[in-house]
């Protein structure tokens, strides 16, 4: 999917998981700071107690979003058995709440977009969604990066911000931290923006990232929200209770 202008800043969200509150408050900050995109990564849905209020959302602010393993699993049941126990009730429980538009737009959702020369994709490029990016060998993401037509490549579904850059030669690998990372253009990247909804990198901040393609940078945010109310809200809703403790 392409879009013929060109845009300075993008935020990237992902795993959003049916965190009402964590994404409204990330989306009151990125109203706060002059972005021209916003584009989801997927797996809006699940684990939380309010995927259709996201969904509604997502729609209302006209968020593009591609496919996640959650929704792929909506979308095609035969997924559900790659799935653990919990998540696979979460997600079943979940589906029963989804209005028909929802379900609608999700079965839309495309498998990786292109913008801005930039590529999105939830688990790895150039099109996978459930493929996480710990079980990728060095090998495979020199060949990845190398061969990719896009320089920089966003993905998500491991709930943790990462940066992996390549020069052509060396890969690095980098655990992201909250500010601002100046991107090098000789090189290669593919960056994980980490989770709005359900983070596991023990803190329980909302993350998420802003890409600002004047400055080549990467900027990482870290958002508070009322992580209490939204795990009193999960097990209220019958959901499994991993789900709330993940929370804190």
């Amino acid at each position: 999917m392409l879009y013929e202008h060109r845009i300075m800043k993008i935020a990237v969200v992902s795993d959003i998981h049916g965190n009402l509150e964590a994404f409204q408050q990330v989306l009151a900050d990125i109203e706060q700071a002059g972005i021209d995109r916003v584009i989801s990564l997927g797996d809006n849905i699940g684990y939380g107690p309010d995927s259709e209020k996201v969904m509604a959302l997502i729609r209302r602010r006209k968020i593009p979003s591609i496919m996640g393993n959650h929704e792929m699993a909506l979308v095609d049941p035969s997924y559900l058995k790659w799935f653990n126990v919990l998540a696979r009730e979460s997600l079943q429980k979940t589906s029963r709440k989804l209005s028909d538009t929802s379900q609608q737009e999700i079965a839309e959702f495309p498998a990786s977009l292109i913008e801005n020369g930039c590529r999105f994709v939830h688990g790895f490029p150039p099109d996978q969604v459930t493929t996480y990016l710990f079980e990728v060998s060095d090998q495979k993401l020199e060949q990845t990066l190398g061969t990719l037509n896009e320089r920089i490549c966003f993905v998500g579904h491991t709930h943790k911000l990462e940066m992996i850059g390549f020069d052509g030669d060396r890969l690095s690998r980098s655990q992201l931290v909250q500010g601002t990372t100046q991107l090098d253009p000789r090189h290669r990247y593919i960056i994980n923006a980490g989770s709005v909804g359900q983070p596991r990198d023990a803190t329980n901040h909302a993350k998420y990232v802003i890409w600002d393609a004047a400055r080549d940078s990467l900027e990482v945010r870290f958002i508070p929200y009322d992580y209490v109310s939204v795990a009193i809200k999960i097990i209220t809703a019958g959901l499994p209770q991993v789900h709330a403790d993940r929370l804190y």
